[in-house]
């Protein structure tokens, strides 16, 4: 349990930093969450906070499945700007208490190398992940605790008579959604809201492809393999997000060095030439979510020659701009320790977003679609079936004249990461908030 102790004293530490230094960057504040598997001591996210206090209207933002609160960073600030009367609240979700990203806040990439991935002491300390041994109670962390997580942010942000607009980027579309049909104790969750912004995801509206035999499959495979994803098949379930910040802070430090990255032999990605610590970070950003069709002309890509080769940024995202948002602490923008419940059970099986014997045997409370009568706004990018996910939404609900839009030059992320003068979600979806704020006057 040594180990557990450690990253939660870390990470409280690095909160009371964040709450008495809001001159310098948006508040962060603790919200308690639900009750759930485990200490009492993970009951609470962390939220962090844009815009004026004088806002009537709260955009409240989920991450989608392996990043944090700190991916709405940069888009945060724009719409706050566009919006009048609007403040944005970026979620993160209760397993950030396990990431120690001490090292990473300190700013040396050089440390930060040693510490995460060398096992080399800082400061007299040496990285100490909890095993999975020590976490069996994530287990049991899926949809349903995330979601009253959820709820105790929305009621917070709803205190004083101020609206609440729920969204979500790629899987957080998907648990927007699925609040607006959860039953909370008898109440219909889209009653806490003022709308829905569904950015590049949401559910199928559709039959599961799970089974109950491979759901029951999987709860033991949780229990016995240990239950949290390994998004690199790495044997380290945290390397993924620690991968990023280290590749982050060498691309926003020394941007044109060749990446000491490349000498590290454990990690399951290299590029195929020498490179710069920007094009090491560009290559790996494009790893999960690579650009394809119109996207591709507009994302960057290594140069054709040099030694070591350099980065030539596109016209939407450039990677400066990537390697300072997966810097931050202590909301940090990829998620170090993602449930396996939440990601290969309960979304799988909540597909339907509608009461089926799966989503009965996990406990999935989905009985309010059909009721859902809010405004809806979905954004597409280049990935394939989004808005038709969104219109099969609106179809089997009370939504009514939904707002529709998309990018086909986009990748995933450029929603969130786009500079400003290129991000056509932003500039899209700034009308539609604008008229529930000025309902809300």
């Amino acid at each position: 349990m040594r180990a557990i102790r450690t990253a939660v004293c870390a990470v409280a530490l690095l909160t009371c930093l964040a709450l008495s230094a809001t001159a310098a960057a948006e508040p962060v504040f603790s919200v308690h969450g639900a009750s759930g598997a485990g200490p009492t001591r993970f009951d609470r996210v962390l939220v962090q906070r844009f815009g004026p206090k004088s806002a009537r209207t709260v955009l409240v933002l989920v991450p989608g499945s392996t990043s944090g609160a700190g991916v709405f960073t940069f888009v945060a600030r724009d719409l706050v700007r566009r919006v009048p009367g609007l403040q944005v609240w970026a979620v993160d979700r209760r397993e950030h208490a396990f990431e120690d990203t001490s090292v990473i806040a300190a700013g040396d990439p050089d440390q930060a190398l040693a510490y995460y991935l060398r096992g080399q002491p800082v400061d007299g300390r040496t990285f100490n992940p909890p095993p999975a041994s020590e976490v069996p109670f994530m287990g049991e962390w899926g949809l349903g605790l995330l979601l009253g997580d959820l709820r105790h942010v929305v009621q917070a942000a709803r205190a004083g008579g101020r609206r609440v607009v729920l969204g979500g980027h790629s899987l957080g579309a998907s648990v927007a959604e699925s609040y607006a049909s959860w039953d909370f104790a008898g109440r219909a969750g889209y009653r806490d809201l003022a709308g829905l912004v569904l950015i590049d995801g949401g559910l199928p509206v559709a039959p599961s492809s799970l089974t109950e035999d491979e759901a029951r499959a999987n709860l033991t495979a949780i229990k016995t393999e240990g239950p949290r994803v390994d998004i690199l098949r790495s044997g380290r379930p945290d390397l993924y997000g620690i991968l990023s910040a280290v590749a982050g802070l060498y691309a926003h430090k020394q941007p044109q060095a060749r990446s000491p990255l490349e000498a590290v032999p454990s990690l399951p990605f290299q590029p195929p030439f020498p490179s710069t610590n920007e094009t090491w970070l560009g290559l790996a950003s494009q790893l999960l979510y690579p650009a394809r069709g119109a996207a591709a002309a507009h994302a960057g890509r290594p140069a054709d020659s040099g030694d070591p080769r350099p980065w030539v940024d596109g016209d939407i995202t450039p990677v400066a701009r990537l390697a300072e948002l997966l810097t931050q602490t202590p909301v940090n923008t990829v998620d170090w320790y993602v449930p396996r419940r939440l990601l290969e059970l309960d979304i799988r099986a909540a597909e339907p977003l509608a009461a089926t014997p799966l989503t009965r045997l996990l406990g999935l409370r989905l009985t309010h679609r059909a009721e859902v009568q809010l405004p809806l706004y979905a954004f597409a990018t280049s990935s394939s079936g989004v808005l038709s996910r969104a219109r099969r939404f609106v179809r089997a609900s009370k939504v009514r004249r939904p707002t529709f839009a998309n990018d086909p030059a986009m990748t995933h992320f450029d929603p969130l990461t786009a500079v400003p003068a290129r991000n056509s979600f932003a500039r899209t979806v700034a009308p539609f908030l604008r008229r529930l704020a000025g309902r809300a006057r």
